[in-house]
Order: C-alpha cells, then structure tokens, then sequence
C-alpha cells in the first residue's frame, strides 16, 4: 500500500504526460459483450447517432453542481457541462484534460499551478470561454458569496487554494498556501461545472434553475417529474482518437422514475436501456433472467456508504455517551452479511473505503466502539450508556431519503437494532428535495446521510468533518464545532508521506467516531449496472459520479 500511495505522490507533485491516478484504479469485473473493454476487443467502430435513454430515480434540488451533493443532479445534467480536467472515459484510472489545454505546470515551490486552456471552447450561447469564466468557477467553488445566497459543500476540498488569478486570456492560476497531496486530481472533480463568469456577475445565482454549459449536449426541456432531454451540440470541442466529432449520440432523454420496482420495469420493457447509479442483487438477477440475449452486467465496490448522524445541537444528542450508544447498538457485522443478499450495501469499514488505499486495518477498526466483534458486549455497553445519560428508553424521529435503494432497507434495519437496546425511532421519510433543506437548516433529530465520492481521498471523504461554523464547508450536518478535529483534518492534508498520512487519517477515525462519536458508517456500498447491451462506450468506476457526460457513449444496432 505505501509503494502505491508513494506513486499516487509522485503523480501529484510530478504531473506525469497522462497524469495517473495510481490510488484510485476502478475495480470494475469484467463485462459480458456489451462492456466498454468487450468492444474494444471486438475492434467495433461506434456508430454515430441515436437517443439514450436512461433512469434517474430521483428529482435534483436545483440545477447547481457548485451546490449540490446528489447524483440527481449529475445524471441528467453533467452532461450540458465541461470540467477543467475529466476522468478518461476510456480508462477510469486516468484523467485527463477537458477544456485545459495539456497538463497543468507546477512550480518548483509546488506551490503553484498554472494551466492552459483551449482557444476553442463556446457556450452554448455562442459566447468563447475564457480563463474569466474558469476563475468566476473556482471563486464560486472554493469561496462562494454566501451574502449572495451561495453555497459550496466542496469548499473544504479546496482549503489549500489562496488565490485564484486569471494572468491572460487562455490562462488559469492557483495559488497554494502549501504542497497538497489532492489538489491535481481534485481538478478532476465532476462536479466543478465551468460557468460563464458574465451569467454569475448578473446573477449569483443564475445556476440553480437555469441550463448553460460549454458541454457534448445542450439543454432541451425539463419537465418536472417525468424527464429531462438533451441534445448533441454542433459546437462542441471533443474528438475522438479518429478525429471524429464528439459525441457520437444525437440526443439523450433521462427518465425521471422514483419508484424503484417501475425503474426496472423501464429496462426490462427496453423504455430504457440502463441506470447508472445501481440495483440490487435481485433486480440483476431478475433482469438477466427476463433479457438473457440482451443484457449486459458491470459491477466494482463503490466509494459511497450512509452515515447515522446525530444533530448535536439537539438534545440528548448533545450527550457523547448517547451518539455512542446509537453506534454501540449496531451489529455491522451481521447487517452486511444479510443486507448485502438483498441490496447495494456490503462491507464494514471506516471513514475510508474498505480495502482502499487510505482503509484502516480490520483489527484497528474493531477497536472503535460499534464495529467490534461482538455484537452482544456492544449492546450491552449502549444500554448502559443511556441509562448513565439518563435516557434509557429514547426515542426520536429518524430522518431518511424516500430512495429505495438503499436508505429504506439500511433504515429498516438500524431502527431494529436500535430496539434491541430499548431505543424508539420513528421513521421520516422525505422525497430528496425536502429531506435535504432539512438537512442544511438542521431540522431533525437523527438523520441517515450519505457520504459519497469520486476518488478514495481523504480530503474529499472527509470534508464532511469540518467544523459546521467553517465558512463554505456546507457538509457537517451533526453541526458541531471541534477546532481539534480541524487542525487534524488540515495536518493530514498537509501531509506528504505517505504512511504518515495514512496514520494520520487513523487518529482522525478514532477521535471522530470513537471519542466523540459525531457521525459514523454503517455499512460500505457495492456497485451493480445490469444495462441493456446496445449501450457501448460506457465504463462503470468505482463510483457514481464521474463519467457521466456520455461524450463516448454510442448505440449499437440491435
């Protein structure tokens, strides 16, 4: 592990001709002959043209990437947008440059970065991007205007930054208030849509209900409920290796299906051809048994897990012996094995992926209250606990997201080990919309949030700790302030060894959902995309996230 996360240092202080991302290589199976890697094999030359249709089982709260935290919105909308740099579509182990114009320079001090950009990007109003337009994006990203109205939960990701400048035309720069091991392929982010710096200036907010990208497709309709269409633009930059005008489909049409029994009734009636963000074991199997001939299946682990998270500023829950008890209560152990039979969720781990780069060890994870070993010595510790808080038979309302997969079943199953203790929760579900603005204005009393990625860094898994009080972070729900906490968080980034780092970031683990128990997972989600085989040009990664502007996607005929 360290000789990986050494060469994932080498990559971000170097910055190598493809810039690889070592520490986050997709653990995609390989794929029956509607995969990525089985076209290529085939030597299949993609045919232009087509309209993809896909499922999206939820509505996204606004239409601001810089703002929101949901695939809801990247589904649908990511495609209308360019990124500075992007994933490789064609090999998720690699970014590469999107509206940038080669490789970032770094400077000797690796304190600061500067990076081209094409002279051929247009909005798709006409207007030519200019580094303007790249600054007014980071400026928003990494310091919104919040007296404005603005909000920016990935702010924390760029703590790092001082200043962004915009020296020319075609030039960006930023500066860095010290060498960081995540800066470059935060670059990467797939949701740092490049705005128009004009469209900003008139309206801060102008992103969140409108539609103006320099991305593959421009923005059709949207109707509230039921779809969202795009269409290829004309104008857009991307080639392929042949030379030939990106993208390659006419069209796209996201289907807006919440109930997730009628989004697999979309693929299994081919109203759809795929959904990208996952379905249960079960639904797979269901689909392979009704479309033997025309499926095709990807699946990897996933750097995306749920978090019980205690509101701190409500009681008990200010009480640490109550937010332990909460976590002490459940039988992680037991839930993987049998949840994992019947939906998205797996593996045990901590704040980091299990098995990934930055993971703790199986015996050091067993020694932090709630993912031991011992199921019954751990309930009995929580029952104890609440009666030494004063509140051995609590009871509250537990917030959750009306998405099937997998909040309900998580929910249903946390709620049953929290009775084993003598705890009473009450189920609250809210459609994503609602569930969220309670989640920002901190009106609940327990919540099961999510904490998902695009790349196994510490500095992105955990923005989610810093103190609430923190300008622009956006991500802390159980709204505590812990000046410890974020020094520690900031030392880890700080850090450039790689084995100090990791240790780092085990210290963080302990003190954050042992100590002081303020957030915690429950169960590490595993990836699953049964899709109809005429889609071709797709690659599942290790999340659902990046990926998702379908400038290579195409259609076979069937």
């Amino acid at each position: 592990m360290e000789a990986l996360l050494r060469a994932r240092i080498a990559f971000v202080f170097l910055v190598t001709a493809t810039l690889v991302i070592g520490a986050c290589a997709q653990q995609a199976k390989p794929g029956t002959s509607g995969s990525p890697a089985a076209s290529l094999a085939g030597g299949e030359k993609p045919t232009p043209g087509g309209t993809l249709t896909f499922v999206v089982n939820a509505e996204p709260p606004s239409f601001d990437g810089h703002r929101e935290t949901t695939f809801a919105l990247l589904h649908p909308i990511a495609p209308h947008y360019s990124l500075l740099y992007k994933f490789d579509p064609n090999d998720l182990t690699k970014v590469i440059p999107d509206v940038a114009d080669g490789n970032p320079t770094v400077s000797a001090d690796k304190m600061t970065v500067t990076i081209k950009l094409r002279q051929d990007v247009k909005f798709h109003d006409g207007t030519q991007m200019t580094s303007e337009d790249v600054k007014a994006t980071y400026d928003k990203i990494i310091t919104p205007n919040t007296a404005a109205g603005q909000s920016s939960p990935r702010a924390g990701a760029y703590a790092v930054v001082s200043a962004v400048n915009a020296p020319d035309k075609f030039t960006i720069e930023f500066k860095l208030k010290y060498p960081s091991a995540s800066f470059l392929t935060n670059l990467a982010s797939p949701w740092n849509f490049i705005y128009s710096a004009a469209k900003l200036k008139a309206d801060p907010r102008w992103y969140e209900k409108n539609i103006m990208g320099t991305g593959p497709f421009t923005y059709v309709s949207n109707t509230k409920g039921q779809d969202w269409v795009g269409k290829k633009n004309p104008d857009y930059f991307g080639k392929d290796k042949d030379g030939t005008k990106l993208p390659y489909l006419d069209g796209y049409k996201a289907l807006i299906i919440t109930d997730a029994t009628a989004g697999v009734n979309a693929i299994r009636s081919k109203q759809a051809m795929i959904e990208f963000r996952g379905f249960t074991p079960q639904q797979r199997d269901d689909l392979s048994r009704a479309l033997p001939n025309d499926l095709a299946i990807q699946e990897a682990p996933w750097i995306c897990v749920n978090y019980v998270v205690p509101n701190t500023k409500v009681k008990p829950f200010d009480d640490v012996r109550v937010r332990q008890a909460l976590s002490l209560a459940i039988d992680r152990y037991a839930g993987g094995e049998a949840l994992s039979k019947t939906t998205i969720v797996k593996d045990v781990g901590g704040l980091m992926r299990p098995k990934g780069p930055f993971a703790m060890s199986d015996a050091d994870l067993a020694k932090i209250r709630g993912f031991g070993k011992d199921a019954a010595a751990a309930k009995a510790e929580a029952k104890k606990l609440l009666a030494d808080a004063g509140v051995p038979n609590l009871s509250f309302k537990f917030l959750n997201r009306n998405i099937t997969t997998p909040y309900e079943p998580v929910a249903v199953f946390l709620i049953d080990q929290w009775k084993q203790v003598g705890i009473t929760a009450t189920h609250d579900v809210k459609e994503t919309s609602p569930y969220q603005a309670d989640l920002r204005a901190g009106n609940f009393q327990v919540a099961l949030d999510f904490n998902c990625d695009f790349l196994d860094e510490p500095d992105l898994q955990l923005a989610k700790f810093w103190s609430a009080s923190k300008a622009g972070k956006g991500l802390n729900f159980a709204y505590y302030d812990d000046d410890k906490l974020d020094g520690m968080i900031d030392a880890q980034s700080r850090q450039t060894d790689p084995a100090q780092r990791v240790k780092l970031v085990g210290d963080i683990e302990r003190y954050a959902m042992d100590e002081k128990a303020y957030q915690y997972p429950v169960l590490w989600w595993y990836r699953i995309i049964p899709y109809l085989k005429i889609v071709r040009g797709w690659q599942i990664g290790s999340n659902h996230y990046t990926n998702q502007d379908l400038t290579t996607v195409w259609l076979a005929k069937s």
